[in-house]
């Protein structure tokens, strides 16, 4: 089984950008985090970081024949990218969106998701355990054991 764990603009900021919401953890000991917690149980994981939204988009579509679920950070992107939404359609591969922070409990403009419509489930407010916990929920999706 191979995963595509895609995070949105910002996320290379993580352990600097509001600690107090999202951790000091940084980006590089995170991504450290998945691609162990994949090997550990068995899942080649791949992760990617773009700022840019036709990157996304890109590697989304690229994604196809190539990974078997997406797990997706889309960060801000999250209440504004109809583009993306359409893509994680398009491709038709099982995604599970994720936040670090409990997006359901911040301000008003971040309650829209258009990648929620595209997702299978969604994972939010576990800080970055979250994307192990994502990585599970498509695991046990797609058929395998965790």
């Amino acid at each position: 089984m191979k995963l595509l764990v895609l995070n949105g603009p910002n996320l290379n900021l993580l352990g600097f950008r509001e600690p107090e919401k999202y951790g000091r953890e940084d980006y590089l000991t995170v991504v450290d985090k998945i691609i162990a917690y994949g090997q550990s149980i068995g899942v080649e994981v791949v992760v990617r970081q773009s700022n840019h939204e036709g990157t996304l988009i890109d590697w989304i579509q690229g994604a196809r024949g190539q990974f078997d679920g997406i797990v997706f950070n889309p960060a801000a992107y999250t209440h504004t990218s109809i583009a993306l939404m359409d893509a994680l359609l398009a491709v038709a591969i099982p995604t599970v969106e994720i936040h670090i922070t409990d997006v359901s409990k911040r301000e008003d403009f971040r309650q829209n998701s258009y990648v929620r419509r595209a997702s299978i489930d969604c994972v939010m407010g576990e800080g970055t355990d979250g994307y192990m916990h994502a990585i599970d929920i498509l695991v046990a999706h797609l058929g395998g054991n965790v």
